[in-house]
């Protein structure tokens, strides 16, 4: 069974930058198209960025320019650069398949954008 382990979350101020990392066991990374997801109290959770196979990116058009997806097969880990963060960046984040099918949950990684 895979499990994806998200990490890196914390309180930040706004303007400033994080990265989150996922982990999963496997060569999920180089099989899968894999995405970034967040949950926002009270609102659905949302896809964010993706990464295919052959490393194509997309971005939800509300963190274009500022965040950057990238993975590294070698080490069976994905990566999210947070720049220029905003109060409504604050989420918890998840990594999983790009659309989520198959695999669970993680239990994600809390970003907070506060001053």
């Amino acid at each position: 069974q895979v499990q994806f382990v998200e990490s890196g979350g914390a309180l930040v101020q706004p303007g400033g930058s994080l990265r989150l990392s996922c982990a999963a066991s496997g060569s999920i990374f180089r099989t899968y198209a894999m995405g970034w997801y967040r949950q926002a109290p009270g609102k659905q959770r949302e896809l964010v960025a993706s990464i295919t196979t052959n490393d194509m990116t997309n971005y939800a058009d509300s963190v274009k320019g500022r965040f950057t997806i990238s993975r590294d097969n070698a080490r069976n880990t994905m990566y999210l650069q947070m720049n220029s963060l905003k109060p409504e960046d604050t989420a918890v984040y998840y990594c999983n398949r790009s659309p989520p099918i198959l695999f669970p949950w993680g239990q994600g990684t809390q970003v907070t954008v506060s001053s």
